[in-house]
């Protein structure tokens, strides 16, 4: 056994000691040896990206016919005079502003509207609630897209104290009254919430605190999510259950995988609107893994609720 150990001692100072000319240079064995593995990791690290890289632009080929069909969504609506209003809702870092994003990449800048609203001023404050929301709303032939809507009160407002009791109260009593009375007038309504589970929300926190590019998504109530994720669960459940209505339905959008979150809010806002020229050959419906109708999402809820004594997420 020493000798072996002497033996390993002997090759390890061999190795140290051993020189190599290369182009007129000279270069030890350890040298050779740490650049090797060096270069095999590099290709090993181009290798992932080139797989990564080949993927998104899978990704991206197979939302083009839909976002193709979007354009002509738009022009149907500037043609006719409609009025359109997305509202996209769900837990912090669900895949919204990605979607978005996807939704708006090839539309006419000149028709659509993406709104962000941050918390209300003084101003706002002795506003009627809807009013700071009101000034947004689109024109005839134009489209809307709300990355978080007034149901910030029945969520994040409410989980957090931001408003009051009987704001919340007062909302969700009459909230329902006033969609109907804007779908009533011509506009078309569609509510989206993305639903994401806690680990993978998780998941997507831990990568935005160690990504640079996407530090600037964290914020305060982010870091609180986890924390309070049975408190969203318990104020969704009444959300859904108190504002899902035949004239302004909830569509509830599984998105784990985002990319299969995004094609199917693309179906989804196509399947709204019967617009000319729309191509037969694509595939519009809807896949029941990945979107479910909020009336479904509720009896999932009730009875989770009813094995588990708790709503899951």
């Amino acid at each position: 056994m020493v000798e072996n150990m002497q033996d390993e001692s002997a090759v390890e100072m061999t190795a140290e000691k051993e020189v190599f000319e290369i182009n007129g240079k000279e270069v030890s064995l350890e040298t050779l040896i740490k650049t090797y593995k060096k270069s095999k990791k590099e290709k090993k690290t181009a290798k992932k990206m080139v797989t990564k890289g080949a993927r998104k632009y899978q990704e991206a080929q197979a939302l083009k016919p839909y976002q193709a069909e979007l354009l002509k969504l738009q022009t149907h609506l500037e043609a006719t005079g409609k009025k359109m209003i997305i509202l996209f809702e769900g837990r912090d870092a669900a895949g919204k502003g990605g979607t978005i994003r996807r939704v708006t990449r090839y539309m006419n800048e000149k028709h659509y509207r993406v709104v962000a609203l941050g918390k209300p001023t003084e101003e706002q404050k002795t506003q009627w609630f809807y009013q700071k929301y009101i000034q947004h709303f689109p024109q005839g032939g134009e489209m809307v897209l709300f990355d978080r809507s007034w149901y910030n009160r029945a969520m994040v407002e409410s989980v957090f104290g931001f408003c009051t009791p009987k704001e919340y109260e007062d909302f969700m009593k009459g909230v329902k009254g006033f969609e109907k009375d804007l779908v009533r007038q011509g506009t078309i309504l569609v509510k989206l919430y993305f639903s994401v589970t806690k680990d993978e929300q998780a998941k997507r926190f831990k990568r935005r605190k160690t990504d640079p590019l996407r530090q600037w998504k964290l914020s305060e109530i982010d870091m609180q999510a986890q924390e309070r994720w049975d408190d969203f669960t318990n104020t969704k459940y009444k959300m859904l259950k108190q504002t899902h209505s035949q004239s302004a339905p909830w569509t509830v959008v599984r998105s784990i995988d985002k990319q299969k979150a995004r094609l199917e809010v693309l179906k989804v806002i196509l399947n709204m609107v019967d617009y000319e020229e729309r191509d037969s050959n694509l595939d519009y419906s809807l896949d029941p893994d990945v979107v479910i109708s909020g009336a479904r999402e509720i009896e999932i809820m009730e009875a989770q609720r009813a094995k588990n004594g708790k709503f899951i997420g």
